[in-house]
């Protein structure tokens, strides 16, 4: 049988890198985008959420057990069913690339494995704090362009993806994605060499800036998308504006094979159904292969009997009725003896 057609699944990936209160913008820019995707249709079984997990019942939250991305907190994005898949001390750069290169021990759970193959289309986004070609984790340890470049490497070597949307919001993002070499990889990040990340605006309530201008202007898009859009990478990028975000956005796609004004945003940041069209019919039957029910006919050979209660109540009639003859039958014999004895 001929297949014409197959679309590819979405997985997403999202790892906030930072910790403590004064970094709540990073956690309420990862929750903003997982809420999107949410939004759009990729369930919580296709979604890594890395996330250190310690805003939203820090003692300073004058909101406990919330994290805003507005000061207008409208949106609680704490609230509604967040499933953190690697928590507190788990955010680490090994279990990061453990995650997306599979190479996992076979204990650990289903929820913090990435389960993708060469028909995944797959979103990794990153937020926290970074300089030229790094990213610091939990400011403990950190993660280089080339460790992030050989993750892909493997990944593609594996064929676990089809296609990857890398999207980081840091201090020179840009560099992060300097030494992929990958195909299918297209990347996009906050800022260039040498330029930093600014915050969009602070919630004075709580003291803190509550997201960041890059993040801040995707998600200005991404709102206005839903799962049905033809919207494309291609627009969303049209977007960016220098002056608005307060730094340089950059784009790479050399490595990528599509044109971007093909490619839907829905195609990483929404879930499209696994669907495969064929060029013939699926036999389910065949005219020849039907057998005709045979049919049981009653006693007196004038009653069909197809039904199955039917046949079983013929069945235990039957062999109520040979039990009897049977009685019958021994105290006949029995009376005729007894008779003769006397």
């Amino acid at each position: 049988m001929e297949f014409e057609s197959a679309i590819y699944f979405s997985n997403t990936s999202f790892v906030c890198t930072s910790r403590f209160w004064f970094n709540y913008r990073h956690v309420a820019n990862t929750l903003s985008m997982y809420r999107t995707v949410k939004r759009l249709g990729i369930p919580d079984s296709n979604i890594i959420l890395m996330l250190a997990d310690d805003v939203s019942c820090n003692p300073r939250n004058k909101y406990p057990a919330t994290v805003y991305n507005n000061a207008n907190r409208l949106l609680d994005l704490y609230g509604d069913n967040v499933e953190v898949d690697y928590r507190g001390y788990e955010v680490t750069v090994e279990n990061f690339i453990r995650m997306l290169t599979g190479r996992v021990s076979p204990d650990t759970p289903r929820s913090k494995r990435l389960l993708s193959d060469d028909r995944s289309n797959i979103l990794v986004y990153m937020t926290g704090h970074g300089g030229d070609e790094f990213l610091k984790f939990q400011d403990a340890e950190e993660i280089s362009a080339y460790d992030l470049a050989d993750s892909f490497k493997q990944m593609s070597e594996k064929k676990r993806y089809n296609e990857i949307l890398f999207m980081i919001d840091t201090c020179q993002a840009n560099t992060m994605y300097s030494k992929i070499n990958s195909t299918n990889i297209l990347a996009t990040g906050s800022s260039k060499l040498d330029e930093s990340s600014y915050s969009h605006h602070t919630d004075y309530d709580i003291g803190v800036a509550v997201i960041d201008s890059f993040t801040y202007y995707n998600l200005e898009f991404l709102e206005k998308v839903d799962q049905t859009s033809d919207k494309t990478l291609q627009e969303l990028f049209d977007t960016y504006d220098p002056v608005k975000i307060a730094s340089h956005p950059g784009i790479r796609s050399d490595l990528f094979n599509r044109p971007l004004d093909k490619v839907k945003v829905t195609d990483f940041f929404g879930n499209v159904q696994n669907v495969e069209l064929t060029k013939s019919r699926y036999p389910l039957l065949q005219d020849d292969s039907v057998d005709e029910e045979p049919i049981f006919f009653a006693p007196n050979n004038t009653l069909p009997a197809k039904d199955h209660l039917f046949r079983s109540f013929l069945v235990e009639k039957s062999s109520k009725s040979s039990t009897l003859f049977g009685v019958l039958s021994a105290l006949l014999i029995g009376y005729v003896i007894s008779a003769t004895v006397i």
